[in-house]
């Protein structure tokens, strides 16, 4: 799949008042704006992001020139097109971009004058890389090894390209789209440098735990 997509993320501040659930819409709890005198304050952080599968419905190649569009419309190339063009036309804007596998390919048929917008940006804090991998890797299948292997890949190409005394690497482990998820994959992320894990689909026992106790988020240990 080959779009641009965006996650909102909430985060509630509020003084003598009980935790709220607010990442889920569907949960029967009182929201702020019920509760009597609150003065807390809600921050709804709009992240753009990638979500570009490293072959899926279509191969590498498809998604990436945008053939096969029977199959799906859309080509990578021209979401890092068009995302650059709008960095580069506005300061203000930012975007996170995850695949290093496309990536990559977007980077090397690029001019000298366009990979140096793309380091001013990445300097900047206008485009940031999470994950770092070659992709994001499924987390219920995989060998660990092969897990290491395509992080490492991404990684150090990243540093290859980016690289010097301002270069930070990616921190933030980014898998929105497995179907399930490891404990062993967490370990590893930690291992990596990372610190925080972004994930959307969970166990239903975990994602009712969480519910019951209204934590939204959790520190793995």
């Amino acid at each position: 799949l080959a779009v641009l997509c965006l996650v909102v993320v909430l985060t509630v501040v509020a003084a003598d008042e009980p935790d709220i659930d607010i990442n889920h819409a569907d949960i029967d709890v009182p929201t702020r704006e019920k509760v009597p005198g609150h003065k807390g304050t809600i921050t709804v952080h709009v992240v753009p992001h990638t979500h570009d599968d490293v072959g899926w419905l279509k191969t590498v190649d498809q998604y990436y020139y945008g053939s096969q569009d029977d199959i799906y419309k859309g080509g990578v190339q021209y979401i890092i097109d068009t995302v650059i063009e709008q960095l580069v036309k506005d300061p203000k804007k930012k975007f996170i971009y995850v695949e290093v596998a496309f990536f990559k390919r977007w980077w090397e048929e690029q001019d000298k004058e366009t990979r140096q917008q793309v380091k001013n940006l990445v300097t900047g804090g206008q485009l940031e890389f999470i994950n770092g991998g070659y992709c994001m890797n499924d987390e219920a299948s995989v060998h660990y090894t092969a897990t290491i292997d395509q992080m490492s890949e991404g990684l150090v190409w990243l540093k290859e390209q980016f690289g010097g005394p301002h270069y930070n690497p990616p921190t933030i482990a980014w898998q929105i789209d497995p179907f399930g998820h490891s404990s062993a994959h967490a370990a590893l992320s930690a291992q990596m440098g990372m610190k925080g894990l972004f994930f959307a689909r969970m166990h239903y026992q975990d994602y009712d735990k969480r519910k019951k106790k209204k934590v939204p988020t959790a520190t793995l240990r």
